[in-house]
């Protein structure tokens, strides 16, 4: 690794080489057929962890742990009560002007068994109301059945490492699709495999804090990739004629960028481990794993001494099982980093990283969000997008998560200028070829921020967890972010006016 003064210049240096395109900081036109819209996810504002039949997740687990893991010892028992606020969520939709809002279903709150035995019309009642709430005012739903949050009693039974996880996914995901398919348009099956798999069972930054880095996060990709082929084929074959939705997922994609030109290999080979490894089986023309993927965790699997591959093989027919499972690469994507490569001995306890033989990092010298991990790149977002198009025959992209964490506060202009610039690189890939069909600002309001707690702030409204109504107010952002549907115009200098209000603009 460099020392930090050479680490410095080589990092100007790099910036100067990498982000060569001409930031616009001009008023661009919006294309007329991109969606806009704001996210959140079940157990992040949801509350009610115990009410109306809804039964524990693995969420609920571990926020409820002794001594706590989470920042603050914060829960999401309450959140931001939106099980009881679901119209005030959507009258917020409603002042910004989205066309759509994704959110998660909750499966305790559906199946409290976490089987289709037992459906709780309790839970049921609640999305009816929020999914008929939003269209009476003209608002499209995009549905992600799965957002982290396992019933618990799958879990304890092995979870996504099991493989009959398969079918229970796919049980679960036959009622929703007979629940709420009639006026659900926009499926999103599963919410970043790879946070799923690498950090809940490969390391202990997500639940379930399993920690068997090298072995599960493996074995839960290959299930993940199944459960989601199998849920996308039963909508294909069952529903859609019916309903007349489409079905995706949606994948985490930094960027990663070699931190000089004899790390080019290093960078690619990271992106198929943290990207392709997912998103290849899917939306490659070939299908499987990648190549690259396969052959390293093999050859260390080999010479530490294990009779086969840590990586589970997909079998031929597995592999055009989950080849063309998805109508769009649904997109996360927050920041970039810079990879270099790094040996592991042989001797290394079995470590994802250490297949890799690459790390990435983030030079101290790149803006910062208040999340530390979470450096502001906008090049790393076009790079993204164009890598999608060239690599995959150009899908059509929903971009469904892409957003900002500030500490509270209702003047944020850092998260303004995040947007317009992020926004910006988006339109220069869309200029280029990439058929990117939605945009969704993460998030509409400040959430439980998983392992964070409430410290980190990604709201366009900001919630006042001290108030016992969860107050929701708008920030400077949403004020922007309002103004930019409404003209359809990126526009760098419009400064709202605060003490004018939100209000609501039906036509």
């Amino acid at each position: 690794m460099f020392g930090a003064v050479i680490l410095a210049c080589l990092a100007s240096i790099l910036v100067g080489r990498i982000d060569s395109r001409e930031f616009r900081n001009e008023s661009r036109i919006l294309p007329p057929h991109l969606l806009f819209g704001a996210a959140t996810a079940a157990y992040q504002i949801e509350g009610a962890w115990n009410e109306d039949g809804k039964s524990e997740s693995i969420w609920d687990r571990v926020t409820h742990m002794v001594p706590c893991v989470i920042a603050n010892c914060d829960t999401g028992d309450v959140a931001d009560d939106s099980y009881h606020q679901y119209k005030r969520d959507v009258e917020m939709m409603r002042e910004l002007g989205l066309d759509f809002y994704r959110f998660s279903l909750s499966w305790t709150r559906i199946l409290p068994t976490s089987f289709p035995d037992h459906i709780n019309e309790k839970g049921v009642q609640y999305y009816n109301n929020l999914i008929n709430e939003m269209l009476k005012y003209n608002i499209q739903p995009m549905v992600t059945i799965y957002h982290w949050d396992l019933p618990q009693k799958l879990q304890d039974l092995g979870g996504w490492t099991n493989p009959h996880i398969v079918d229970w996914f796919t049980d679960y995901s036959r009622v929703v699709f007979q629940l709420f398919g009639d006026r659900v348009k926009y499926w999103v099956t599963i919410n970043e495999p790879r946070e799923v798999c690498g950090q809940g069972y490969g390391m202990q930054t997500m639940a379930p804090l399993l920690n068997y880095s090298g072995y599960a996060d493996y074995i839960c990709a290959k299930n993940i990739l199944l459960a989601h082929a199998n849920a996308y084929h039963l909508y294909n074959d069952e529903f859609r004629e019916a309903q007349g939705g489409q079905i995706g997922i949606s994948l985490s994609a930094h960027w990663y960028e070699p931190e000089s030109e004899n790390e080019v290999e290093s960078a690619e080979v990271f992106r198929q481990f943290e990207v392709g490894i997912y998103a290849n089986p899917i939306f490659s023309k070939l299908g499987d794993f990648p190549s690259v993927v396969k052959e390293k965790v093999a050859a260390r699997s080999q010479m530490q001494g294990f009779p086969r591959s840590r990586l589970p093989e997909l079998t031929p027919e597995e592999i055009e099982f989950v080849k063309g499972s998805s109508d769009f690469f649904g997109l996360n994507h927050y920041t970039t980093f810079l990879t270099y490569v790094s040996k592991f001995p042989i001797q290394y306890p079995t470590f994802y990283y250490a297949d890799i033989e690459v790390l990435p990092y983030q030079p101290d010298e790149w803006n910062s969000s208040y999340s530390k991990w979470m450096k502001v790149v906008p090049w790393g977002f076009y790079k993204v997008l164009t890598k999608i198009r060239e690599e995959y025959n150009n899908p059509p992209v929903f971009i469904t998560e892409n957003g900002y964490a500030s500490p509270r506060g209702l003047i944020d202009d850092d998260r303004i200028d995040f947007y317009r610039k992020y926004i910006n690189a988006m339109l220069d890939a869309i200029e280029d070829g990439s058929d990117v069909r939605a945009y969704t600002a993460w998030s509409l309001m400040d959430n439980l921020e998983w392992m964070s707690g409430y410290t980190e702030r990604f709201g366009l409204y900001e919630v006042d967890y001290e108030s016992p109504e969860r107050t929701r107010t708008p920030r400077k952002s949403a004020y922007v972010y309002k103004e930019m549907l409404r003209t359809r115009v990126l526009d760098y200098h419009y400064e709202p006016d605060m003490s004018l209000g939100m209000h609501i603009d039906d036509n």
